[in-house]
């Protein structure tokens, strides 16, 4: 059985239509990407998942329980991250963590929670002078407070700097092992490409598409593209003439290839035929933020 499961979800806001007929489900120790831009939905949905909103129509159960109904319940078992929080700036990391997780039945050991999350030298650290990078793993450890069964993590890494937002990564990959399953809602592709097993795209409040990261690319032609820059010059000709080559575009030395998935051998070979070097060579492959631009028309981007 799904540990979550989603049908025919309905949300309006007076005239505008927040979630429109969204269905899912999450499978037990997955983590479950909800992708798309600002405005699509996303928020609404978990909040749905989470009971924090009753939908207009349309079905929610969370560990086979009505998160509206169940509520109580579903708080001793359910870790939250909400998009937006904060603590008292002068409370400390470690009262934080002994306050959440005396809310709960079951709570985590808050000592070692602090010690696998790396705040261990912050654990007598105000809130208000953490970094951003450590106020999310402060999130982190109070959605985990209680041992939840889940955790639903919205825009986690919202603000941080890349190496922040790679530690992020890490610790929610680590949560994961812990036998945890994970809703995870961001509009960030490289980070729903890292960590989520499947993803569920959303756009002006449907679902696009359900699928893992490597399914959703294969839905979209995959071409592959080579920019280098010829030493000696290069006649186009030699490149078009070949079955891999789709299109030859040159935009000053630099030449933009794409073609098959074939295409690196075959240009690289006729380079080396003419004894020419490709200079600054750089292959790129079919993303997933092109698969998001096949499914909804637009980049993730360009926000709702």
């Amino acid at each position: 059985m799904p540990v979550i499961e989603v049908t025919n979800l309905h949300k309006r806001y007076g005239d505008t239509v927040a979630v429109d007929d969204v269905s899912f489900s999450v499978e037990r120790g997955e983590i479950f990407g909800i992708l798309g831009p600002n405005g699509a939905g996303k928020t609404t949905t978990v909040e749905c998942v989470e009971g924090l909103r009753a939908p207009d129509r349309g079905r929610v159960s969370v560990l086979g329980l009505d998160p509206r109904r169940d509520r109580a319940e579903l708080t001793q078992r359910v870790g939250v991250q909400l998009q937006e929080s904060e603590l008292p700036e002068k409370m400390k990391v470690a009262e934080a963590v002994a306050l959440y997780g005396s809310f709960y039945r079951r709570p985590a050991d808050g000592a070692r929670l602090i010690d696998e999350l790396g705040l261990a030298d912050q654990r007598d650290t105000r809130f208000g002078k953490l970094s951003g990078g450590q106020k999310q793993r402060v999130s982190i450890a109070l959605a985990l407070a209680g041992s939840p069964e889940i955790a639903v993590l919205d825009e986690l890494t919202t603000g941080l700097d890349p190496q922040a937002r790679r530690d992020t990564w890490r610790l929610i990959e680590q949560v994961r092992d812990r036998g945890v399953t994970i809703l995870l809602v961001t509009h960030f592709m490289e980070e729903a490409e890292r960590l989520c097993d499947r993803i569920a795209v959303i756009d002006s409040g449907r679902v696009v598409a359900i699928d893992t990261p490597a399914g959703l690319v294969s839905r979209v032609d995959p071409e592959q593209r080579i920019r280098f820059r010829p030493s000696p010059a290069l006649d186009d000709r030699l490149l078009r003439e070949l079955p891999e080559v789709h299109t030859v575009v040159r935009s000053g030395d630099h030449l933009t290839v794409t073609g098959t998935s074939a295409l690196l051998q075959a240009v690289t070979s006729m380079l080396a035929r003419n004894d020419i070097i490709a200079a600054d060579l750089r292959v790129e492959q079919t993303s997933l933020d092109d698969a998001f631009v096949a499914l909804t028309g637009r980049r993730i981007t360009q926000e709702a």
